[in-house]
């Protein structure tokens, strides 16, 4: 049998350490030919005797040179850019998995495109403020996208190959984070160090309070619209504290689908590896008749959760401003973490920065460029400090 050739960017973090142990149990099936991480080099090297992957590629510099020195086998080739990993490749791989995060992700993706069949994004910001220019190279080079966020990956294995005129609604589902039940009076004390403590998922401190103020649940509804090309106004977003089911489909016939999964990612990742494959049988826990029976959903709080407001602020048409609603996002999400503002000032300030004249008519723009997009951000990000939100 013919091994599937894989390239993981990012395989140091959480999606693509899931992607690895998901290989790692079946290893006849797949040949790893590249890994890639920011800095963590040690932890790659390590990765790759234990896949036999022949190539790595490290983006700091620094680390990259570090890396060459540490490397004593001269069967694995280290890269510090993606171009040079091309020039001694050029046959497409199978599959690859795309789990850098943040924005620095982009531009290695529009990189590995041509030289992919398949191509998985675990990475919001890429999506969001970027799709056009994803769409148009996977056009170019006849490369295919395989949705693997868990409620992505479960909307499209609901709506299958149904025409979007026949959907009605599509919900995504929120487990309303640590803060569900906590009285709005007591939001104004929220602390960092419980916001990080999601109670259904281990993530990252970033996602995390993404998830306590549900702007997570708004950057996937922006995801959802670009990938299966719906109006927003066609996706809701539904509070179901247990996180069993991940997304819910009603059509226009009168029915109504849902899917669950285990609450990991494992499920999605590994649907995605197989994705030509439904043969192969991935171990999961028993079905929780318990959580089946008790399956509970009702609608977002907004005065508790405003920052879903921001969602009509969102054109159907991708444009420069959700780059601008990403970095001001990422910044005061970063000034929380540092205690420098408030929980509730991260709505306050995105609110304020969403209505500015000067990023309102970057909806009328279409992102041309990975340059102009992460230019966009660093100005975000400075007039955010000239707006002297620390000082409330």
């Amino acid at each position: 049998m013919k091994k599937k050739r894989i390239i993981i960017l990012g395989s140091t973090g959480s999606i693509g350490l899931t992607t690895i142990k998901l290989i790692l149990e079946d290893r006849q099936s797949f040949d790893v030919v590249l890994l890639t991480a920011n800095k963590n080099y040690k932890m790659l090297i390590k990765q790759a005797k234990m896949l036999d992957c022949k190539n790595l590629l490290i983006f700091n510099e620094q680390k990259y040179f570090q890396a060459k020195k540490m490397n004593k086998n001269k069967d694995i080739k280290i890269f510090n850019k993606i171009s040079d990993f091309q020039k001694k490749r050029k046959m497409k791989v199978d599959y690859t998995m795309c789990s850098i995060s943040g924005m620095a992700g982009l531009d290695p993706i529009l990189n590995i495109i041509k030289f992919s069949k398949n191509i998985v994004i675990a990475n919001k910001e890429s999506i969001i403020c970027g799709w056009n220019l994803i769409e148009k190279k996977m056009a170019k080079f006849n490369t295919k996208f395989i949705p693997v966020d868990s409620e992505h990956f479960s909307i499209m294995s609901l709506i299958g190959k149904c025409k979007t005129s026949q959907i009605e609604t599509i919900y995504i589902t929120a487990s309303g984070g640590p803060f569900l039940n906590l009285p709005k009076k007591k939001f104004k004390d929220i602390i960092p160090e419980i916001a990080v403590k999601h109670p259904n998922w281990k993530m990252g401190k970033k996602i995390s309070i993404d998830s306590s103020t549900l702007m997570n649940k708004v950057f996937e509804v922006i995801e959802a619209q670009r990938i299966f090309k719906l109006p927003i106004s066609k996706f809701k977003i539904l509070i179901h504290p247990d996180s069993y089911v991940h997304a819910l489909v009603k059509f226009n016939n009168g029915t109504t689908k849902l899917l669950v999964h285990d609450t990991t990612m494992t499920v999605p990742i590994f649907n995605s590896l197989y994705y030509e494959n439904n043969n192969k049988k991935l171990s999961s826990k028993i079905l929780n008749f318990d959580k089946i029976n008790n399956l509970r959903f009702s609608p977002v709080d907004e005065s508790k959760f405003p920052i879903v407001k921001l969602l009509k602020k969102i054109p159907n048409n991708i444009s420069l401003f959700e780059t601008v609603l990403v970095s001001a996002n990422d910044y005061l999400v970063e000034l929380f973490l540092q205690k420098k503002i408030k929980f509730i000032d991260i709505y306050k300030h995105l609110k304020k920065i969403s209505e500015l004249p000067e990023f309102t008519k970057l909806k009328l723009i279409r992102p041309k460029s990975v340059k102009q997009i992460m230019e966009l951000s660093k100005y975000v990000s400075l007039k955010i400090k000239s707006l002297s939100v620390l000082s409330r």
